[in-house]
């Protein structure tokens, strides 16, 4: 059974987010082209896509994330899911095909119209293919590719991705990896799996990658446990990626932000009063606006009371600063065996990084990494690596921080495990008297064995 710590959660919310689509809800819509678009569902509005057509917002309210919709007179049609189907090949060949000007009669003004009638892309890609003079000539994947860019060209459909970390990590690494300081979806979770990230779990992190490490760990705590994340600004942190994760308010209650002034424990923070000056209230207004003073200054001292409390089982810091000054004001403040996760669009900060806490006893095994991924098409007879891939994903450093105890280390009467290991060999007992390597005193062999024991009794006892 999951135990919440203070001011933390101790029952699961069932889904970080809501099964259906709700109104206020950010979507991630995938177009034919392939491109991704975002929108805020707006009730009693109109969402215009462009090129692919528009519809009434009214008509998601309630459906499922994941499914694909053709769009027919601003109404939604949902489409099945299409099946593979394996693509038999021929000895045709591409050789013989000429495209020039007259291989598809069929003009543009003509398509134009056939759209304007209401005709179904599928429809027209149909007509397209009864009017090419070379289609028969292609091979069977050159028709498939052929299909799928003509799709990508008439249809007026789209797909409405599921709000998951990886889907919104993919949305916003191809729309600007910079904002996510190189943070790839491959990366992200080789840094929460590397953090143990898990329900009831109490987190330090430093995110100036826009959200997306604060997004992917509230994401697996699923709203148990503690989350604190330390920032650069004197209000609570924009994090634009957890727009998009549409959380529920308990998966996100869980959560609280300190500055680093506020984190240092020397540091009196300066509090708005919350109580009037005459001691009544003249107005509503002011009562309310007073209530909401008290809130913010009682939640800023109760996370600066969780922070100090320490016992925090990792750290997570994606940040443009000096990870090894955050690394010694955080680590007082975890447990033993926390683990530390640092990412760097950088190698030399994480190398440098690696270089100063081997010279450090409480920093275990310091290792630096780097993601890599390759995208792959898998289709039947058609599974090859994509062309193109991502340059890089960024590094990662992970280490875990060990509780140094200083007894062991400054004790000089404490003796050394590689001394006892060296015990005086026993005298073989023949009859005569023998004098052991390591004794002081003659001792005869039918005496020394009860010594031998007694001293070493004594010596497991001085450890």
């Amino acid at each position: 059974m999951l135990i919440g710590t203070r001011s933390s959660r101790t029952t699961a919310v069932d889904t970080t987010r809501e099964d259906t689509i709700q109104a206020g809800c950010t979507l991630l819509l995938r177009l034919p082209s392939g491109d991704v678009k975002t929108w805020k569902l707006e009730k009693d509005s109109t969402a215009n896509l462009g090129k692919f057509g528009s519809f009434y917002a009214n008509e998601l309210i309630g459906q499922p994330f994941g499914l694909t919709y053709d769009i027919i007179d601003k109404r939604l049609k949902a489409v099945p899911p299409s099946t593979l189907q394996e693509v038999e090949d021929t000895d045709a060949t591409n050789e013989l095909i000429n495209d020039g000007q007259f291989v598809q009669p069929l003009t543009s003004e003509e398509i134009e119209a056939l759209k304007k009638a209401g005709l179904h892309a599928s429809e027209i890609i149909k007509k397209q293919i009864e009017q090419h003079a070379n289609y028969e000539l292609k091979t069977e994947y050159s028709k498939e590719k052929y299909k799928k860019r003509k799709e990508a060209k008439y249809s007026k459909s789209f797909t409405v991705l599921d709000p998951t970390i990886f889907n919104v990590c993919e949305y916003w690494f191809n729309k600007d990896q910079n904002r996510l300081r190189d943070v790839r979806s491959d990366a992200l979770s080789q840094m929460l799996n590397m953090a143990n990230i898990r329900p009831g779990g109490r987190y330090l992190a430093v995110d100036d990658a826009s959200g997306v490490i604060v997004a992917g760990v509230l994401e697996r705590m699923g709203g148990i446990g503690r989350l604190i994340t330390i920032c650069d600004v004197d209000s609570p942190p924009a994090y634009p990626v957890m727009v998009h994760m549409n959380f529920k308010k308990e998966v996100v209650q869980v959560m609280s932000s300190l500055n680093w002034a506020t984190a240092d424990e020397d540091y009196t923070p300066i509090l708005a009063p919350s109580e009037p000056p005459t001691g009544k209230f003249k107005s509503d207004a002011q009562k309310s606006r007073l209530n909401k003073r008290k809130v913010v200054s009682d939640s800023l001292m109760q996370a600066r009371e969780d922070l100090f409390a320490g016992e925090f089982e990792a750290l997570v810091v994606a940040s443009e600063y000096d990870p090894f000054s955050m690394l010694e004001r955080l680590s007082p403040y975890l447990a033993g065996s926390a683990s530390i996760v640092v990412h760097s669009p950088h190698i030399q900060i994480v190398a440098d990084l690696q270089s100063k806490l081997r010279d450090r006893p409480q920093y275990l095994g310091p290792t630096v990494t780097e993601p890599w991924m390759r995208r792959y098409q898998v289709l039947p007879g058609r599974t090859h690596p994509l062309m193109n891939m991502s340059g890089s994903g960024g590094f990662i450093l992970h280490t875990t921080k060990m509780r140094v105890i200083p007894y062991f280390y400054d004790d000089p009467a404490a003796s050394s495990i590689v001394a006892h290991r060296h015990k005086p060999k026993r005298a073989k007992l023949d009859g005569d008297t023998t004098e052991t390597a390591s004794s002081t005193a003659n001792t005869t062999a039918a005496s020394t064995p009860a010594p031998v024991v007694e001293d070493q009794g004594e010596n497991r006892t001085d450890r």
